[in-house]
């Protein structure tokens, strides 16, 4: 296998973030992307064809190293290169029964295929809302547009999720105890964290977890 041939492998990685990531976007074994990495195997085109599109670089350059890195890419149509994510009308602040029922999508907001597939996010089960309020100020303005992953709807450890109580929603950071309880708690200190019992688990419902979230200066 060529020096070159590595060498553009590796500068592949680094686009992907890592050696690892890269393995996890393309689903070619780590060990054997060390091969590739390395220069001691040369990948099949299948595979070689597995490492462009993951990051988003043109195969012909990746496999001769001719032409423009991002030629493929550019001419790559629009739906290929971006997603698209409904914001619904509907705040972190208040709502009754399901958490988008009587909500309206007010735009869909683009965001880069890639920067999906890097993050491992099924854009399917994506949506958008906006905050009200300052309780998660230092973390999240008032207006702010977040990104709800809708797959990620148990406590994985803590984050930020929009959870459903009492009639509600609420963008929040959620801690589990030690108790079993949960806690719900706010960035800003001038709001009490609130306390769901072990015994009242079912009445919290976790939409998704916040991964992602963007407002004006």
């Amino acid at each position: 296998m060529s020096e070159d041939l590595a060498a553009r492998i590796r500068e592949c990685a680094d686009m992907a973030g890592s050696g690892d990531e890269l393995s996890r976007l393309t689903a070619i074994p780590r060990r054997t992307l060390e091969y590739y990495l390395t220069g001691q195997r040369e990948p099949k085109v299948a595979r070689c064809v597995e490492i462009a599109k993951a990051v988003g670089v043109d195969i012909g350059w990746l496999a001769s190293g001719d032409g423009d890195k991002h030629r493929g890419t550019a001419a790559a149509s629009e739906e290929s290169t971006y997603v698209y994510v409904p914001l619904y009308d509907a705040y972190c602040s208040g709502g009754h029964g399901s958490w988008n029922e009587g909500a309206r999508v007010l735009t869909k907001l683009a965001f880069t295929a890639y920067s999906f597939r890097k993050k491992g996010l099924d854009p399917t089960r994506l949506s958008a809302i906006r905050v009200d309020g300052d309780s998660m100020l230092g973390l999240l303005n008032d207006g702010d547009t977040v990104l709800i992953d809708h797959g990620r709807n148990s406590l994985e450890g803590e984050a930020v999720y929009v959870i459903h109580l009492d009639d509600h929603l609420y963008a929040k950071r959620l801690q589990r105890q030690f108790d079993g309880s949960i806690h719900i708690i706010s960035e800003n200190k001038a709001y009490k964290d609130m306390v769901v019992p072990k015994d009242r688990l079912n009445d919290l419902r976790i939409i998704g977890r916040v991964v992602w979230a963007g407002g004006w200066i």
